[in-house]
């Protein structure tokens, strides 16, 4: 297994697998990577390498090479390295992100990186990803990745509009890799999940495509802490396609295509009863257990790519698409006792755009890169409410509910452009310089230009040192902002404290990066990374309602900062590593969606710095790996400080301190009548740790979550 950072970026610790072919597997796809059993492919030293592979190789580094991290911190894991954790490929993307530098997990499945919420940017092969509405489901799998990258920092100009983290997935390929497999992984908690892959090629095309569906009774973290949470079953499918044609040793397309549909019962906790004191046809109990609410999420996506690379110049273009959508199902009467009110929510997306990023190579000192990308995006939402009229005081006149509806429709549009010039101005020095333009006509209409610059220094082949600064603008997320009207509701239950409901803005912010790489040994290698943000209308997102729809709102001004360590040490079959975070996040004064907040915690953010409801001080995670022969012993953890909860002010306590242990062993066997075939067994939170991830309190928190308990999971896995 290998990793790869940015030339100035902390050394991300990758883990697990074989170092020498697993090593040459992610640094040049040309060698055919080896799996968990470590067997080489059609592609190995056993014969020459095909002149379609060594044209595929040159064609993926030209492609490469349009949009380098110089000066960002790079993590990489590559494909041995996602088999090889707990769980491997059966993983969700979410929990394989858990492992890198200062990736702090919450509900829901959602990650923040570096203190941010959300402000994530997803590529596949380069091309840019749209966000979609998503509440509970993974719409990416790692099972289609050849490596995943997460860049971080001070980033160059060619990545903009989300910017915390770009997660970055290179996707396998036909023209590496001729054959498949096919799995059943299952265990606690009636979780089963079938999967296969298949990948080869035939003259110049090449293809991979892969599936999964998998049922579990743990869909969503448990609210209560129990093992075996109530109401709580899901169903998920994902389908990729990936499709390459070589027209000539200059030229390629590609076509890739992906799915994701899932369907979430939403769980209860069991021995509660509604306090508000409302009243429906004169029921006014309704036991917790009881409660049948649902949750559907689907998403397509597609992209169209054309690569030309000369042996100076390389563009990459690309048209795509993605839908989204999502819809909740409500249960009325429980919901109009708890809550005071019962939505039924459909949200819709669909986003087209066009995307070109190109290079130029004008001497050994510069090169030249710019790009464009413009995007429309359609969308639109549909609630119906039940509400209970209510007097001036808010006390219940009528125990007959009346509906509310509250539909919108709105199409939006951005554009995009950039230019830098990366400059070898001496031997170990490179400065790259540039700045890109971003406009978005929404909701709002705004606009930035935006200066980066970044410094690498590299005085010894194993010492490298970079500092950054970055000038970020990233518009509010469209697919997730609504045009709520807040006087439809008012005379009713649901009736909002606060009248003004101030469109989201975006978040302008001035960023700097600083770190050092330096190889203490040729096992042992240590990267520190510090960062400082200051934003204007920094963006977060809270859950504001029965339905999982997260709402953006701004900050009137935010801080982030923070130090991540990072270390990695491998020696022969032997490789580990350990990453640590501290970071801070503060917000002041809500200046959006203030419909969403009560009067008081609005009139204290007015004049006080709170920690942001996400605001984790401190993050870690670690993992080794030992093969045996045919035998691969897997161990990570990951380590939280707590999240927020509501103190004596907003966001002024945090929830206890965790840590949570995996473990894996995979046996390779060979079989006289069915061949390879790999075993696996999994336990998931060795020690049973129960910990919250939420107690339902803080500022944009809707419900109590817990991490998962401990289970047990096997899998077969037979290759082909």
């Amino acid at each position: 297994m290998a990793f790869k950072v940015g030339r100035a970026g902390i050394l991300g610790a990758i883990l697990l697998g074989s170092v020498s072919t697993m090593a040459l597997a992610a640094d040049d796809p040309a060698a055919e990577p080896a799996g968990a059993s470590g067997q080489l492919g059609n592609n190995s030293a056993s014969g020459p390498i095909p002149e379609i592979v060594i044209t595929a190789k040159r064609l993926l580094d030209a492609r490469n090479s349009i949009q380098p991290e110089l000066g960002a911190t790079s993590y990489k894991m590559d494909e041995a390295a996602l088999e090889a954790q707990p769980g491997g490929l059966n993983n969700g993307l979410n929990q394989v992100m858990l492992q890198a530098p200062g990736v702090a997990q919450d509900s829901f499945g959602q990650l923040h990186i570096r203190g941010e919420h959300a402000n994530l940017q997803y590529r596949i092969n380069g091309v840019i990803l749209p966000e979609g509405i998503s509440g509970f489901g993974q719409t990416l799998s790692p099972r289609f990745a050849h490596s995943v990258s997460l860049v971080t920092g001070a980033l160059p100009a060619q990545y903009g509009l989300r910017t915390a983290g770009i997660i970055d997935i290179q996707t396998k390929s036909g023209a590496f890799d001729n054959g498949g497999d096919i799995s059943v992984y299952g265990g606690s908690y009636n979780t089963l999940q079938t999967s296969f892959d298949i990948s080869g090629s035939s003259g110049t095309l090449n293809y991979f495509a892969s599936g999964d569906f998998k049922t579990s009774g743990v869909g969503i973290e448990s609210p209560d802490g129990s093992g075996k949470p109530n109401h709580d079953r899901t169903e998920n499918g994902r389908g990729f396609v990936f499709v390459q044609d070589i027209l000539d040793p200059d030229t390629q397309v590609s076509l890739l295509a992906g799915t994701e549909r899932g369907q979430f019962q939403i769980p209860t906790r069991s021995g509660q009863s509604p306090s508000l004191g409302y009243n429906f046809n004169g029921q006014t109990d309704y036991p917790s257990e009881k409660i049948d609410e649902d949750q559907r999420e689907i998403t397509h996506y597609a992209a169209a790519t054309y690569l030309k690379a000369l042996d100076a110049v390389t563009v990459q273009s690309s048209i795509y698409g993605r839908y989204s959508s999502l819809w909740f199902k409500p249960d009325p009467v429980p919901d109009l006792l708890y809550n005071g009110i019962s939505q039924e929510a459909y949200r819709r997306s669909i986003a087209g755009g066009w995307q070109t990023d190109g290079s130029w190579v004008v001497n050994d000192q510069h090169t030249l890169r710019a790009g464009l990308l413009m995007q429309v995006e359609r969308s639109t939402g549909k609630t119906t409410s039940q509400v209970f009229p209510v007097d001036d005081s808010g006390a219940q006149i009528g125990s007959t509910p009346t509906t509310v509806r509250d539909d919108f429709g709105k199409t939006g549009y951005s554009e995009s452009v950039y230019i830098q010039d990366e400059w070898k101005f001496a031997p170990t020095w490179t400065l790259n310089v540039g700045g890109r333009f971003d406009s978005f006509q929404q909701f709002d209409s705004e606009s930035q230009f935006s200066p980066r610059v970044n410094l690498v220094w590299q005085p010894t082949q194993k010492t490298t040192l970079h500092a950054g600064y970055s000038r970020y603008f990233t518009p509010p997320p469209f697919e997730l902002v609504s045009n709520t009207s807040v006087t439809k509701y008012a005379g009713t239950s649901a009736a909002a404290a606060s009248s003004v409901n101030d469109a989201p803005k975006a978040e302008r912010a001035n960023y700097f990066d600083v770190g050092i790489e330096q190889k203490l040994t040729d096992a042992l290698t240590v990267g520190v990374d510090g960062y400082y943000k200051k934003s204007k209308n920094m963006l977060d997102e809270g859950q504001f309602g029965a339905p999982i729809i997260l709402t953006p709102f701004n900050y009137d001004q935010g801080t982030q900062k923070g130090i991540e360590v990072s270390l990695t040490y491998a020696v022969d079959n032997f490789q580990s590593y350990a990453n640590f975070a501290v970071s801070k996040a503060e917000g002041k004064k809500i200046v959006s969606s203030q419909f969403s907040f009560s009067q008081d915690d609005l009139d204290y953010i007015a004049t006080h710095y709170i920690p942001v409801d996400h605001d984790q001080r401190f993050t870690a995670s670690a993992g080794a790996s030992y093969r045996i022969d045919k035998t691969l012993l897997t161990t990570d953890l990951i380590y939280g400080s707590g999240l927020r909860a509501d103190g004596a002010t907003p966001n002024g306590a945090a929830l206890a301190g965790y840590v949570q242990v995996n473990l894996g062993v995979v046996q390779t066997l060979n079989l006289p009548t069915v061949g390879l075939m790999d075993v696996r067994f999994d336990v998931i939170n060795l020690f049973d740790e129960k910990y919250e991830i939420r107690d339902g309190t803080g500022v944009g928190v809707g419900a109590p979550q817990y991490g998962p308990r401990r289970g047990f999971y096997f899998g077969l896995t037979k290759m082909f």
